[in-house]
C-alpha cells in the first residue's frame, strides 16, 4: 500500500526528532564529560599551585629562620666579643695599678735594695757564667753595686766558683722604668731580664688564670683548672 504525503513528513519529522534527542542527549554527554575534565584540571592545577605555593612559603620560612639564627649567632658573638673587651680592660687596668705600686717600691730605699739583692742573686744563679754585666737605670747604679758586692760571697760560697761583676756604666736601662736589672753573660748573648717590669709580667702570665677567677669568677666551660 503505497504511502501518502502526510504519512511521509510524518516519518520524517520522527526521525528528525529522534535525531535531534540523540544529537541533544549526545552533546550533554559531551558537555558534562567536558565539565568533568575542566573540573579535573583545574583541581589539578589548583592542587598543583597550591603545593608550589606551600614549598615556596616553607622555603620563604626556612630562609626566615636561618636568618634569625644567624642574627642571633652574630648578636650572640659581638656581646661576647664585648665581654672580652671589658674584662681585658679590667686586667689591663689592675696591671696598671701593679706597675704604679711597684714604682713606688723604689722611692722606698731600704725595701729597694733587698729587692735587687734579690733580683741580681737570682740571675746570678740562672746565668752561673764567671763573668757577668749588669745594666740598670742611672739612678741606681750605686745601689746596685752595692747589692752586687754583698751578693758575690753568697753566690761563691753557694756553687763554689768564682764570679766578676761589672756594672754597665755607658747603657743604662730607661729611666722610666719601675726599676730592676738586667744581667748579661761576658759575650752578651746570654741575658736574664729580672726589671720589675719583666718580673711583673712573668708574675701575670703565671697567675692570669687565678685573677681571672677572682675578677670573674670561675668558667663554666672549662672542665679542667689545672
Amino acid at each position: 500500500m503505497a504511502l501518502t504525503d502526510a504519512d511521509v513528513q510524518k516519518q520524517i519529522k520522527h526521525m528528525m526528532g529522534f535525531i535531534e534527542q540523540e544529537a541533544n542527549e549526545k552533546a550533554e554527554e559531551i558537555d558534562a564529560k567536558a565539565e568533568e575534565e575542566f573540573n579535573i584540571e583545574k583541581g589539578r592545577l589548583v592542587q598543583t599551585q597550591r603545593v608550589k605555593i606551600m614549598e615556596y612559603y616553607e622555603k620563604k620560612e626556612k630562609q626566615i629562620e636561618q636568618h634569625k639564627k644567624i642574627q642571633m649567632s652574630n648578636l650572640m658573638n659581638q656581646a661576647r666579643l664585648k665581654v672580652l673587651k671589658v674584662r681585658d680592660d679590667m686586667i689591663t687596668d689592675l696591671l696598671s695599678e701593679a706597675r704604679q705600686r711597684l714604682a713606688e717600691i723604689a722611692k722606698d730605699p731600704e725595701k729597694y735594695s733587698k729587692l735587687l739583692e734579690g733580683l741580681i742573686l737570682q740571675a746570678f744563679y740562672q746565668l752561673l757564667e764567671p763573668k757577668v754585666t749588669i745594666r740598670c737605670r742611672k739612678q741606681d747604679v750605686e745601689m746596685v753595686q752595692a747589692a752586687a758586692n754583698k751578693n758575690i760571697p753568697i753566690y761563691k760560697e753557694a756553687v763554689k766558683s768564682n764570679i766578676t761583676v761589672k756594672i754597665d756604666e755607658e747603657r743604662f736601662l730607661p729611666s722610666n722604668i719601675c726599676g730592676g736589672v738586667e744581667v748579661y753573660n761576658d759575650n752578651g748573648k746570654i741575658k736574664v731580664s729580672n726589671t720589675l717590669e719583666s718580673r711583673l709580667e712573668l708574675i701575670a702570665q703565671q697567675m692570669m688564670p687565678e685573677i681571672r677567677v677572682s675578677l670573674f669568677g670561675p668558667n663554666p666551660n672549662r672542665r679542667f683548672t689545672d
